[in-house]
């Protein structure tokens, strides 16, 4: 992997979908942040997302199939060619966007590759994160933990990382489990990383497609169950 020894080209991608409340104002936070460019990933709004997106300053891509891994993937692609450092957020304004410096400054120091943001750490919101989520981060870290020797306290799709140790990872998942898979290939790997507080905020508006009922919450729950038993015995075969 290639260390960035200039000013780092940092670009955010923010996938979304029915956010035309929270996006403009995720957008204008994000760009205020010296990144390069925001790229946000639409997968099929059906109200004013791509629309506000565009008025404050984002490239929008749409992604017709459904999907949080496919969403992503599609930001990846998207990014402009010299790109160094990715920053992946939501698009409700529940991360807050004034930490994206914090998590790139280790990585354009050589000092991490991967950052992650905790939302369980630092100041949160009452409300702000529901119980299930809370429990599927204890319960991701403990995993992690135990299988890798990581020590993640959240799932947080909040996250930093270097574009060219991204890429070596070979991530493949195409649902909610994508954040998951990233973290158990990032700790099988043995790269160097970071974990900084940064809380988390209730979302600008809108409902969550995880939090903001019981089934999605379970279907996620469930997604992210699999992905680590899955990822977890195909790492194990890769090692041996």
């Amino acid at each position: 992997m290639t260390e960035v020894s200039h000013s780092p080209v940092v670009s955010a991608i923010i996938p979304c979908l029915d956010e035309e409340t929270a996006i403009g104002q995720v957008v204008t936070v994000v760009l205020a942040q010296n990144v390069s460019e925001v790229v946000v990933v639409d997968g099929g709004s059906k109200d004013c997302t791509v629309e506000r997106a565009t008025e404050a300053g984002a490239r929008v891509v749409v992604e017709p199939q459904r999907g949080y891994g496919r969403a992503i993937q599609a930001g990846i692609a998207a990014v402009r060619d010299d790109a160094d450092i990715l920053v992946f957020l939501d698009g409700d304004g529940s991360d807050p966007g004034e930490f994206i410096p914090a998590l790139v400054a280790p990585i354009a120091a050589d000092q991490a590759v991967f950052v992650l943001g905790s939302r369980v750490r630092g100041i949160r919101e009452p409300g702000s994160l529901a119980p299930q989520q809370l429990l599927a981060g204890y319960v991701g870290g403990l995993l992690l933990r135990l299988f890798y020797g990581a020590r993640f306290t959240d799932l947080s799709p909040f996250r930093a990382i270097r574009r060219d140790a991204l890429k070596s990872l070979g991530m493949k998942e195409e649902t909610f489990g994508w954040n998951l898979e990233m973290l158990m290939r990032v700790a099988a790997a043995r790269l160097p990383v970071l974990e900084i507080a940064v809380g988390q905020r209730r979302r600008i508006g809108g409902v969550s497609k995880v939090s903001g009922n019981l089934t999605a919450g379970l279907k996620a729950a469930w997604s992210i169950s699999t992905t680590f038993i899955r990822l977890a015995l195909a790492l194990r075969r890769q090692q041996v």
